[in-house]
């Protein structure tokens, strides 16, 4: 009798030491970048005409997908990773329904038939499945689990298959269908993990948000070689300002993320959620940031159909939901006092700068982050000498 090939998926030890992100993994937010640079870039040319309503909800749908597909992987990952070939060969296959993903994204900023999109989203999907499958089979006390996960992702994806084909493109039924889809896949975790936690490892998956985290500002890196090449080769002083406040501004969110301070100092279930969760809106106004430093340049070359104002607020507005997500994801456990004000008084001040001094609002962006960085810096001197 031939030999069957056993697929099954083991738990990896939570309190694994010297646990790090794998090249397979990295392969993986690789293809994720993808499709997130072309949500990024519909944002950016739908804003530049003054289509704010449809590029928002578009470069929403688009990245939730995105988000939704890498972060079920990321999590299965880190508690069942463990080399097998056929592991590998299902990773590769949703890296690759990921791409196709990246290929259909331009069609939900147009209105169009979200046919790649939903190819590519089972493609992701089912390779998910498969694995929560084989995790299913290891017999070690996770079944439940597993098969919660399968199920429910299975389920989920005859919703998204029903509605993308019997609901038009272009009609307002399908936003809310997608809404709708969307809490219902943020609730799977919730029911499934009800049963048996999985073994998922913090500080591995700590990493791996930190990572994808950089690549999303790889967005706003990108606006600033657009600036600084200019249209003849040589960017004009205005271009090139734009370019250095740009850099500065993302250096600035880094460093506001990766301060020192311990991501994740609770895994109590719903601090659990409110972090992995929440991470989305960071990620999300991550790579709008870099989309509203495009819109800036435009601005700046006359080819951008918006107000000043307008224009200011495309970078404003994300950069302040990035500073505030900073603060639910971590900084609201770590600060007391009236030092839980220092982020939230950030957000409000890139805001108001974009409205009272749009003409330069990058310049005092740039001031706001840079004084918090330093205020916030010095909060965490305060604290780790209070921990001591």
């Amino acid at each position: 009798m031939p030999n069957q090939v056993k697929f099954r998926l083991a738990p990896r030890d939570r309190h694994e030491t010297h646990r790090a992100a794998t090249p397979l993994e990295l392969m993986f937010d690789l293809a994720s970048v993808i499709a997130i640079a072309t949500a990024a870039t519909g944002l950016h040319h739908a804003v530049a005409h003054s289509h704010f309503a449809d590029g928002v909800v578009g470069f929403f749908f688009a990245f939730f997908m995105i988000w939704l597909a890498w972060m079920n992987y990321t999590w299965f990952a880190s508690a069942y990773d463990n080399g097998h070939r056929w592991f590998q060969i299902i990773s590769m296959a949703i890296m690759f329904g990921s791409l196709v993903l990246a290929a259909g994204i331009p069609a939900v900023f147009a209105g169009e038939p979200l046919f790649l999109v939903l190819i590519g989203f089972i493609i992701m999907r089912l390779g998910l499945v498969v694995l929560w499958l084989a995790a299913a089979q290891s017999g070690s006390g996770h079944r439940e689990t597993s098969l919660r996960y399968a199920g429910g992702i299975a389920a989920l994806q005859v919703f998204w298959v029903a509605i993308i084909l019997m609901i038009p493109a272009t009609s307002a039924a399908l936003k809310w269908a997608f809404l709708l889809g969307f809490a219902m896949e943020l609730a799977v975790p919730v029911f499934s993990e009800g049963s048996n936690r999985t073994a998922w490892h913090k500080h591995h998956i700590i990493e791996r948000y930190g990572l994808l985290n950089i690549i999303v500002l790889g967005e706003c890196f990108l606006a600033v070689v657009m600036a600084i090449k200019g249209e003849g080769g040589l960017p004009s002083w205005q271009l090139l300002e734009i370019g250095l406040l740009a850099s500065i501004i993302t250096f600035a969110l880094w460093a506001l993320y990766f301060n020192g301070h311990d991501h994740l100092p609770h895994e109590e279930k719903n601090h659990v959620l409110i972090w992995g969760y929440g991470h989305f809106t960071l990620f999300a106004s991550g790579a709008a940031t870099g989309a509203g430093f495009a819109v800036m340049v435009d601005f700046a070359n006359h080819s951008a159909h918006l107000s000043e104002t307008a224009a200011a607020l495309s970078v404003a507005i994300p950069v302040s939901l990035y500073v505030m997500s900073v603060w639910l994801v971590r900084d609201r456990y770590w600060l007391v006092g009236g030092a839980q004000f220092v982020m939230p008084g950030c957000a409000v001040a890139v805001l108001l700068a974009a409205f009272f001094a749009s003409s330069h609002v990058l310049l005092l962006i740039a001031a706001v982050l840079i004084g918090t960085l330093i205020i916030r810096t010095n909060l965490g001197a305060n604290l780790a000498v209070k921990e001591k």
